[in-house]
């Protein structure tokens, strides 16, 4: 009963946010199976024979759904004490602040997180309002503004609120803002440093006592000591100063843009932060030396205390030291967890369950830090964990086979072959995460983990911390063995560098949809479960599910994709898939809009190859997303108002008035403009020479006809009111993204949608969608939406009803009122 518990309390926390779960029906289904069981027990009961196997089946569920119940309660009172702080709207602010965490180096910029003491009005009473700090880097060294640990400041700057990308598949920065508990960015202007004096002058006094405490000096002292190792190794002629920095506390700072893509290619990018099963592996090599030097010393001490017994607290010490090297991130407490669960189940003689370990360690966990659950760091350190503890029983059932291997030959192939068998085992058991969390996989990771991981467990990461350790005592020594594991280091990138000259690894995009995930999570279960539980076979009719399962919904979609200050439209009905435009960043390669938002998007909803693609102009807000996946992305036929030089695969055409692509009986698309005239004159007009393009859907209601405008303005508002006097328009997504230049009050009296909706970007510098276009709508009583406020805005057909849905009506924290 406990178990299932913990789980429904995993299960609760995890649909943390959700807006269409409320407490209110968590709490029907627990008195719904609470009424179940009175009636069960007053008129059911007395006839059935075996009332064993219901009474313990509608416990269970009971248990189930009472975790789910009060985990959902838990954590959304968290998150809305949470959300409460959170601020939306820019703002200059003078702000009080404590410095408490280790700043993170960027290219540009300083990042750190502050401590807010004069909190907005808003915020909760005796809540920690917290804010990500730019520190701006100056070009010298003398005149660079600094924030020290443990100090105060007054601060001079911009609120700079996070606003991501609502858009299906793509990273959600306000959702890592609020796991993070960051309310909003602070850009820094100015900085003056206030004594311990004037902070209580200012009426800071209990701040201040509470901050001298020993629960808040104590995780002071530990950031203190990561930043002293972290300008130590940058003081060390280090080839590789920011991997061994990664690996010892899992700061980023150092670490080259070079070795990031590296490691991402390799799909090894978990193993730059604070690894649990570096963790453990170190702990095992200093318990197994101990052992060794007290079985030849002190044997003695094994008649008093059994062995298992006396190495439990220096395991426990030593996982401990690496959840203080790194800063108590999330694989590191969960692994602490783990093992100090595991060490009392050895204590108390019970057997090691693997699955009941891991539903403890994660519910205490998430009692801990409910917001943890949002991290891909918790599922996929709990996934690995749990094929981790499947392969250690594995070696426990095959250890009399191991003792009697005689030769050091038998032993080596031995592990040599376990250790092949459980990359795999973890690759294959991961892989629905990682095209959850990633919607990419590279089929080389097993094969450079079989030296990766035994490499940096086993030699890198030990002597990280023996080095780190012996800092305190030499210096000299601490640099010579800093030295000898940055050599260490060469020899593995040079192993890298082998495989990435001979196969080339590349990220490969894995186009599935949720439906598609879950079910090739459930076969993956079923394999890994032991034997008996469940019959294997199940196996092959979900993977023909898998193969033969319908990946396109709805009869029919549309949706203008939250890109930012730029336009993406995705079309598709049971037959084909259509792109409108691709949005784009002023510079992708700082930024990729293709590789960031377009490519997740239509990989969560299975599409791997686009039928067609209308870039309606070569602006880079429409285009630039997408030149960079153009080379990823197969696309059969590809239409534009400019020239293009597409891959080989991709044909190219012209957008011109008069063509019409009927993909149904009930799905047609027609070009309204440009004609063909304006072709040639497209590069040196390009918004006026937009494709714009007609959707229409027979049998739909409310929305049956979709005007596109891309880029156009009056002047090709004015034409289309020659050429089609009669057009009928549903939904206008508005010209130019409602640029004061579109949008002419005649052309939308003209049409009078019944929606107009505006593809831009929050806090774009040229104000779209314009006051004056509001204004026109608002006279003519046409209602605006934007992706501004809604994020990604979808039309789904069911039936004959056309549904409009919101991105940012999904889960709490997107929601804009």
């Amino acid at each position: 009963m406990l178990q299932w518990l913990c789980l429904g309390w995993i299960l609760g926390i995890a649909y943390m946010g959700k807006m269409w779960l409320n407490y209110h029906i968590t709490a029907g289904w627990v008195v719904f199976f609470v009424l179940i069981w009175l009636m069960f027990e007053r008129w059911i009961q007395p006839y059935l024979r075996q009332i064993s196997i219901f009474a313990t089946f509608f416990t269970l569920i009971f248990s189930l759904f009472l975790g789910i119940w009060l985990g959902f309660g838990f954590a959304n009172n968290a998150l809305d004490q949470r959300l409460s702080n959170v601020v939306h709207e820019p703002s200059s602010q003078t702000l009080i602040v404590y410095i408490e965490h280790l700043n993170e180096l960027s290219e540009n910029t300083i990042q750190q997180k502050i401590t807010v003491l004069n909190v907005p009005k808003n915020a909760i009473e005796n809540s920690t309002v917290q804010y990500l700090a730019y520190v701006p880097k100056a070009k010298e060294a003398s005149e660079q503004l600094k924030l020290e640990l443990g100090k105060y400041y007054r601060l001079n700057g911009v609120l700079r609120p996070a606003h991501g990308y609502a858009t299906a598949g793509t990273f959600d920065q306000e959702k890592w803002y609020v796991q993070q508990n960051i309310s909003s960015g602070f850009k820094v202007n100015e900085i003056e440093p206030l004594t311990e004096q004037q902070i209580a002058a200012l009426g800071y006094s209990r701040v201040l006592a509470s901050n001298q405490a020993l629960i808040h000096q104590f995780p002071l002292w530990i950031e203190k000591q990561r930043l002293n190792f972290r300008e130590f190794i940058q003081r060390q002629p280090l080839r590789h100063q920011g991997l061994l920095l990664a690996l010892l506390t899992g700061d980023e700072s150092l670490l080259s843009k070079d070795t990031k893509m590296q490691f991402q290619r390799f799909g090894m990018s978990h193993l730059l932060a604070i690894s649990g099963p570096h963790v453990v592996i170190f702990a095992m090599m200093v318990c197994w030396t101990l052992q060794k030097i007290i079985a030849r010393y002190r044997p003695q001490l094994y008649l008093m205390i059994p062995r298992q017994y006396l190495l439990i607290l220096p395991f426990l010490c030593c996982v401990a030291m690496y959840c203080v090297f790194a800063g108590f991130e999330i694989p590191a407490v969960r692994t602490l967890l783990m093992c100090v669960l595991g060490s009392v189940i050895l204590l108390l003689q019970q057997k090691l369950q693997p699955l009941k370990l891991l539903l403890f360690s994660a519910s205490l966990l998430l009692f801990i830090d409910p917001f943890s659950i949002l991290s891909a760091a918790f599922w996929l350190s709990y996934g690995a964990c749990f094929i981790l503890l499947r392969i250690y029983q594995t070696l426990q059932q095959h250890q009399q086979a191991l003792n009697t291997a005689h030769t050091w030959q038998k032993k080596v192939w031995f592990y040599l072959r376990l250790l092949i068998e459980s990359q795999w085992k973890i690759f294959c058991a991961l892989f629905p995460l990682m095209i959850l969390f990633f919607k990419q996989v590279s089929w080389i990771t097993p094969v450079s983990n079989i030296v990766a991981i035994p490499w940096l467990g086993l030699i890198v990461v030990p002597l990280d911390i023996v080095a780190a350790l012996s800092f305190s005592v030499s210096e000299s020594l601490s640099a010579v063995l800093f030295q000898f594991n940055d050599f260490c280091l060469s020899l593995l990138l040079a192993f890298l560098d082998g495989l990435d000259a001979l196969f080339e690894p590349q990220l490969q995009p894995i186009a599935l949809n949720g439906y598609m995930v879950a079910l090739l999570a459930l076969l993956l279960i079923i394999v890994f479960m032991p034997q008996g539980l469940l019959p294997k076979g199940w196996v092959v009719l979900g993977v023909l599910a898998l193969l033969m399962k319908d990946t396109k919904p709805y009869p029919f979609e549309l949706t203008i994709l939250d890109v930012g200050q730029g336009q993406a439209i995705f079309i598709r009905d049971q037959q084909r898939s259509i792109m409108v435009d691709m949005g784009g960043h002023y510079n992708e390669e700082k930024f990729s809009v293709g590789k960031q938002i377009i490519q997740p998007f239509l990989s969560v909803n299975a599409v791997s190859k686009l039928d067609q693609l209308v870039l309606t102009h070569l602006d880079q807000d429409h285009s630039g997303g997408y030149f960079s996946i153009k080379h990823q992305l197969p696309i059969q036929q590809l239409y534009s108002s400019e020239k293009l030089d597409p891959p080989a695969q991709t044909k190219f055409d012209y957008c011109v008035q008069g063509q019409r692509w009927q993909w149904s009986k009930t799905l047609s698309i027609e070009v309204l403009s440009p004609k063909s005239e304006q072709v040639k004159w497209a590069s040196q007009n390009k918004n006026e020479s937009s494709c714009v393009l007609y959707v229409q859907l027979k049998d739909g209601f409310p929305y049956q006809s979709f005007l596109l405008m891309g880029d156009a303005g009056w002047q090709t508002e004015f034409q289309l009111l020659q050429d089609y006097p009669n057009l009928q328009v549903d939904v206008l997504v508005l010209g130019h993204h409602g640029s004061r230049h579109s949008s002419a009050y005649a052309f939308l009296k003209a049409l009078k949608p019944k929606l107009v909706i505006a593809s831009a970007g929050k806090f774009n510098r040229y104000g779209h969608p314009s006051l004056i276009t509001q204004a026109r709508l608002a006279q003519l009583d046409i209602p605006l939406i934007t992706t501004i406020q809604q994020g990604s805005i979808q039309f789904k057909q069911q039936g004959n009803q056309v549904h409009l849905s919101y991105a940012r009506d999904h889960w709490k924290w997107l929601k804009r009122n």
